[in-house]
C-alpha cells in the first residue's frame, strides 16, 4: 500500500519552526511500537486504529498495537500502578484514548507527558485558545497533556417506522413512555452511554446549568438532582422490563431497537447508526433523534503517560491523527463517520474540498442537523450521578 499521507507530513514539518525538534522526534520513533490502549467496543474503531498502524508503519516505520480495553479505567490503574512501584521510565502504555475523569485524574496526580500538543507540526490546524473545545476537557483546561483527535456528540436514533413523531426533549420524553409502555430503555449508567443519558436529563432540567461547571458539593447535588430524580422516578417503571434490566452497552440496546424489542437507541457518535444501517445492523429506516436545545458533546482526547516507554512514537500518532487527510478519512461514513476536530477556518482549499466530497446518507445528520452542543457537567458530577443511580435503583 503507498503511504498516503508521506507527501503531505513532509511538507508540513518543514514549515514548522521546530522542524529540527520534530525530526529528532521522527528519527527517535523509527522502529518503535506505540502501545495504544484505547476502548475496544466498536469494531469501527478498531478497524480505523488497524488503518492508522498501517499508515505509521509505512510512513514512519512506527507501529500502532491497539491494547483493547472495556474501560479506560484499566489502563489509568496501570499507569498508577507503575507510579507506586517506581517504575518512571519504560511504562507499558504509551498512548491513552481518554477525556473526562479518567484524564482529570491523571493530570491531577501528574501522570501525564506534556505539555506536547503545541509542539505537533498538525496542532496549526486546531483553535488552542483559551476555553476553546479544543482546549478543554469536561470544563477542565487540558493545558497541552492531551491531543483531540474526535468530536463525539450525543444523539437518539428511532426506527421512523414505528415512531412517527419523536418526543421534542427530555421531559417530553416522559409523556411518549407513558403513550409507550415498555418501548424505551437506556444503558446501565456503569456504561458511559447510560451515564451520558443522566447527564443529559441533569444538564436540561437542572435549576442552574452554570453549576454543571464547578465541582459538585453536597449542596449543589441537591438542588440540581432534584428534578432529574422526580421525572426518572415517573419514567422508570415505564422502561422495558419496567426498569429492572438494562442493556450492558449501546451496541445491546442498537440489537434491541434492531429486533423491536424497543424503539430507541443512543449513541455518542452521530454517524452510528447510518454506519449501522450501511453494515445491515439497523433497517433502513433508523433516522437521528435530537431533543431541542441540543445534547451533550465533548471532544475525544488521547495522552501519553508520564513513563511511557515510547513517548517520541506515542506523539508521532497524535500529531497524524491531527492531519487533515487523516481527518477527512476519518469522518467518511464508510471508515468511522466522526466529525473532526480541525478548526475549518484554518484549512487550505484542497482539505476543506476533501471534506466537502465525503458521502452522506439518510441517517448521517448535519451540524446543523445537530444543533447547539451542551459542554459537559464537570468530572466530579457524572461520578457522583452514577454512583447515585446505583444506590437508588440497584438494591
Amino acid at each position: 500500500m503507498r503511504p498516503l499521507f508521506a507527501a503531505l507530513t513532509i511538507t508540513l514539518s518543514l514549515a514548522t519552526p521546530a522542524f529540527a525538534d520534530w525530526a529528532q522526534t521522527q528519527a527517535e520513533a523509527k522502529g518503535q511500537t506505540v502501545y495504544f490502549n484505547a476502548w475496544g467496543g466498536d469494531p469501527r474503531t478498531n478497524a480505523f486504529i488497524e488503518w492508522v498502524s498501517d499508515q505509521m508503519q509505512e510512513t514512519y516505520g512506527v507501529t500502532v498495537e491497539q491494547v483493547k480495553l472495556t474501560d479506560t479505567a484499566e489502563a489509568v490503574s496501570r499507569v498508577q500502578a507503575e507510579k507506586a512501584a517506581g517504575k518512571d521510565e519504560g511504562g507499558a502504555v504509551d498512548l491513552i484514548w481518554i477525556n473526562g475523569p479518567n484524564f482529570l485524574a491523571m493530570k491531577e496526580a501528574g501522570l501525564l507527558h506534556g505539555p506536547f500538543v503545541a509542539g505537533l507540526p498538525n496542532a496549526k490546524y486546531l483553535d488552542l485558545s483559551e476555553g476553546a473545545a479544543a482546549s478543554t476537557d469536561f470544563t477542565v483546561p487540558t493545558d497541552g497533556h492531551e491531543s483531540p483527535w474526535r468530536l463525539a456528540k450525543f444523539v437518539f436514533d428511532y426506527d421512523e417506522e414505528r415512531v412517527k413523531t419523536p418526543p421534542k426533549d427530555m421531559a417530553g420524553l416522559l409523556d411518549w413512555a407513558k403513550a409507550n409502555p415498555g418501548r424505551f430503555t437506556h444503558p446501565n449508567p456503569s456504561n458511559f452511554i447510560g451515564a451520558t443519558f443522566l447527564k443529559q436529563a441533569l444538564v436540561g432540567m437542572a435549576h442552574d446549568p452554570a453549576a454543571l461547571a464547578q465541582p459538585v458539593t453536597d449542596e449543589t447535588y441537591a438542588t440540581e438532582t432534584a428534578p432529574l430524580w422526580a421525572w426518572y422516578d415517573a419514567l422508570r417503571p415505564l422502561m422495558w422490563r419496567e426498569g429492572e434490566a438494562f442493556p450492558e452497552n449501546e451496541s445491546v440496546q442498537a440489537q434491541l431497537l434492531a429486533d423491536g424489542e424497543v424503539d430507541f437507541g443512543m449513541h455518542f457518535d452521530p454517524a452510528a447508526p447510518a454506519a449501522m444501517i450501511e453494515q445491515g445492523v439497523l433497517p433502513p429506516s433508523v433516522r437521528v433523534w435530537v431533543p431541542e436545545g441540543g445534547t451533550i458533546g465533548n471532544i475525544s482526547y488521547v495522552a501519553i503517560p508520564y513513563n511511557a516507554a515510547h513517548r517520541a512514537g506515542a506523539e508521532l500518532v497524535a500529531n497524524f491523527l491531527l492531519d487533515p487527510a487523516t481527518q477527512a478519512h476519518m469522518q467518511d461514513i464508510r471508515v468511522l463517520g466522526s466529525f473532526s476536530v480541525l478548526d475549518p477556518a484554518k484549512l487550505d482549499e484542497g482539505a476543506k474540498a476533501a471534506f466537502a466530497a465525503l458521502p452522506t446518507a439518510p441517517a448521517l445528520p448535519t451540524l446543523d442537523e445537530l444543533g447547539p452542543t451542551l459542554p459537559e457537567p464537570h468530572p466530579s458530577w457524572m461520578t457522583r450521578l452514577t454512583e447515585d443511580w446505583a444506590q437508588r435503583y440497584t438494591k
